[in-house]
């Protein structure tokens, strides 16, 4: 039985593809280990979004590259969307690998590693957007913590963005049948899942392609009901297509975490418009307005990119004061990447690198001062927490997220007193940092009964 090892990179979206991986090699006889040493099969599962993410994806690949040469016999694979974006730049570049697999037939894996012609002969994948939708029937070897999952609503995405090049990697928006998604929800709970988080590249997308045209509101009634969920949490909104119905949703169902991600790219005016987003800064304040309203208490996550072609000091500004107006609760700030293929490619006013990173850092001070001020307003109040584990080096303190953090993009709460992963426990807030919290247990497994008689 050959051994393999797999290196996803990138978003929670590539981590659904690496699972389903994962169970594809082991239908096929293979076994999965944590030491590539140990492994005659490398996966390297790479990200192509930005310039930083296809480095790192390249550095990664350049590691088992040298791990290969370090032991006969061992095999490298590179899969995702780098392999279906460069495959053919790759396969000249790198000789060392034996098999590209792409965004559309990473599923074909077990079989491309049992042909037995010369690397150089074997396919690429097709130079083109490409996906493969999921089915709760394919075999899904879950990774990380077993009380938490991503779910992988839909594929490929319909909007043009001027920055954005996943719609010419993936293709267009596909969602996956609302039965197959509660089917697989319910493996999921019956394997200990308790938090589930709906994962695609537009979440509100979802349904309006289907032979019965749903919503995404509807699919969050259907998951609601499955028993042993206690946690949802929406991943990647697109905030023109958050309906009034979507809220509603939020506000009424008791296993909706009262948290949206809403990525709104910028709000200076004029470089909404050449990012081809919302036509102005009013219409997004519009909009998270009538969220707050339908959604008392919501926590909101928003992502920015900063120099943008054309972004002058004075767009910036307008950005930087539509963050301290709105005082997001979490915000990720990315710096512009010029890629090619892109509308924005070839636009005018490219920024420098250096006033890149200085914006961003400038944005990120910003938005750190009021993180503080809303963690330092839950001191000595009680929370919800979700028990991940302990803390490294520090095995009798656990740490854990509330309903407003989500898994590896949001902070921690740290937690003293007894608690055991995957257990839901009320803690009340002790002390507050930029982007943690630090509090003391004061009941546990608190929603077990609820949970089992959901």
């Amino acid at each position: 039985m050959e051994k393999v090892h797999l290196l996803s990179l990138g978003c929670p979206k590539n981590l659904a593809d690496s699972e389903l991986m994962l169970g594809a090699l082991v239908g096929a006889g293979f076994e999965v280990t944590l030491d590539p040493d140990d492994a005659q099969v490398l996966v390297v599962n790479t990200c192509a979004f930005i310039e930083s993410a296809k480095k790192e994806s390249l550095d990664a690949i350049m590691e088992a590259v040298a791990v290969k040469r370090s032991g006969a016999g061992k095999r490298l694979v590179v899969a995702g969307c780098m392999a279906q974006r460069y495959g053919g730049e790759l396969r000249e570049q790198i000789p060392e690998v034996d098999v590209f697999v792409g965004t559309g037939n990473f599923l074909e894996l077990p079989e491309l590693l049992r042909r037995t012609e010369a690397p150089e002969d074997r396919p690429i994948p097709y130079a083109g957007a490409a996906h493969l939708l999921p089915s709760h029937s394919a075999p899904r070897i879950k990774t990380g913590d077993y009380f938490t999952s991503y779910l992988k609503i839909s594929e490929g995405c319909n909007h043009k963005c001027a920055f954005c090049i996943i719609p010419k990697i993936r293709g267009r928006h596909e969602s996956r049948p609302m039965a197959d998604l509660v089917a697989e929800a319910r493996m999921l709970a019956d394997g200990g899942v308790r938090e589930l988080n709906l994962i695609a590249q537009d979440l509100t997308a979802y349904g309006r392609d289907l032979d019965r045209p749903s919503s995404l509101a509807r699919l969050l009634y259907a998951l609601n009901d499955v028993a042993g969920i206690h946690w949802i949490r929406l991943l990647y909104c697109y905030p023109n297509f958050v309906t009034d119905e979507l809220l509603d949703a939020i506000a009424a169902l008791p296993k909706l975490t009262k948290y949206i991600d809403m990525p709104l790219q910028h709000a200076d005016d004029d470089i909404l418009r050449a990012m081809r987003r919302e036509r102005s800064g009013d219409a997004l304040r519009r909009i998270l307005d009538r969220i707050r309203k339908r959604v008392p208490g919501i926590a909101l996550r928003s992502s920015f990119i900063v120099g943008f072609p054309g972004e002058t000091e004075e767009a910036f500004e307008r950005l930087a004061d539509f963050v301290r107006e709105q005082e997001f609760d979490r915000v990720g700030v990315f710096t512009y990447s010029l890629e090619e293929n892109t509308a924005a490619f070839e636009l005018p006013g490219q920024v420098p690198e250096r006033v890149k990173r200085a914006r961003r850092a400038r944005l990120m001070e910003l938005q750190g001062e009021i993180a503080l001020k809303k963690n330092r307003a839950l001191v000595g109040r009680e929370l919800e927490v979700l028990v991940e584990g302990a803390i490294p080096g520090r095995a009798t303190r656990m740490r854990g997220r509330s309903q407003s953090q989500a898994p590896e993009i949001d902070g921690s709460v740290f937690l003293k007193g007894d608690a055991a992963p995957g257990e839901f426990v009320r803690v009340r807030i002790e002390k507050a940092l930029t982007y943690d919290l630090s509090g003391r247990v004061s009941a546990a497994d608190i929603v077990e009964e609820e949970v089992n008689h959901a």
